[in-house]
């Protein structure tokens, strides 16, 4: 078996001298040993990573925005060939096939998938040669660490990366991520993509490109990564019911973006709670059950902290005629999402 090794060229990035020493101690960590033995064990850390590609129905909820074929990566985390991923890849689709090392496609069943993480896992249906790679441990990982990034894509498919921050990430579809690792510079198939420590283990899966890595509006391009420890707790759940035991939360059905600590709504979901309430883009969320909004962090605790799923969430809305009160009766994302998808 072929080994999957590209490593991606880094002199263009400002990280250059940093990224190419980075290069140096974590092949020498990964490849600890001498000859042979150094190569099969890079394969084998290597050749867990592997290609995710899936189908969705066009009547999908998220087709039009995440599209119908969606191709990614992910990685081998037990002998019997489950699969861990980012969770857009494998949303309500209805088709999913797992590329190893040999390029052929192996069909494969959804098993999970968690919006709070952010993880899908899928399993194999037929044997995978690759040996799974183990867990690390991610609450660890610090800035100035220098770590991989693998991904199953023909072109750069390997390269070092430093970790810039770890830090909240609010994205503008009612997600918050406590802890995320920002790695730079940017690696191309980030969506799925494993984060390999110096030890050789898994530390996260890729996310998304971002532009401000470090988080106070200096221009750093580079990925986000979910911590591989918010797998843990879950993944016995995952693995019995396709999700957690935790109530769902509270779902508006909107998007937003922050502005200067400012909420503005961009989008609302069809059929969704906002979007029947009344809510529409160019909204600004002022307040939430009479307290003052402050980011989109903090829109989003005031919200999941009124009850679960069903409750009635009150919201104060300016717009250019002025200031009102509305109520959203929340949803439960699950439901809405077609997640049994018909063809």
């Amino acid at each position: 078996m072929a080994s999957r090794l590209r490593l991606a060229p880094v002199a263009r990035h400002g990280a250059a001298s940093a990224a190419v020493l980075g290069l140096a101690l974590l092949v020498s960590a990964l490849f600890a040993g001498h000859g042979e033995t150094a190569e099969k064990k890079a394969t084998e850390v290597l050749n867990a990573v592997v290609g995710v590609r899936a189908d969705v129905p066009l009547n999908a909820r998220t087709a039009e925005s995440l599209g119908v074929v969606r191709e990614g990566s992910g990685v081998v985390i037990d002998e019997d060939g489950l699969v861990l991923t980012i969770g857009y890849l494998i949303l309500e689709a209805g088709i999913t096939e797992i590329i190893g090392a040999d390029d052929e496609p192996v069909p494969a069943d959804i098993v999970a998938y968690d919006h709070e993480t952010g993880f899908g896992l899928l399993r194999a249906l037929q044997p995978l040669d690759a040996k799974p790679m183990a867990l690390g441990e991610s609450a660890a990982l610090g800035a100035r660490d220098e770590v991989l990034v693998a991904s199953h894509v023909e072109m750069r498919a390997v390269q070092p990366a430093v970790v810039v921050a770890r830090r909240e990430f609010a994205g503008y579809w009612e997600y918050l991520l406590p802890g995320a690792i920002f790695t730079s510079p940017p690696h191309e198939g980030f969506g799925g993509a494993a984060l390999i420590g110096r030890d050789g283990r898994l530390l996260g899966i890729g996310s998304l490109v971002v532009g401000d890595t470090i988080g106070n509006g200096t221009v750093m391009p580079g990925n986000m990564f979910i911590p591989i420890d918010l797998l843990k707790p879950i993944l016995p759940e995952l693995l019995k019911t396709g999700r957690t035991a935790q109530p769902s939360r509270p779902w508006l059905g909107l998007f937003a973006e922050e502005l200067k600590d400012h909420v503005i709504v961009t989008a609302v979901a069809e059929g969704g709670p906002a979007a029947g309430a009344g809510i529409s883009p160019g909204d600004l969320i002022i307040g939430v059950a009479g307290a003052p909004v402050n980011g989109l962090a903090d829109f989003y605790r005031k919200v999941w902290a009124l009850g679960e799923a069903g409750t009635d969430v009150p919201l104060l809305v300016g717009r250019a005629s002025g200031t009102s009160e509305i109520t959203v009766t929340s949803g439960d994302r699950y439901a809405w999402l077609r997640l049994d998808p018909t063809y």
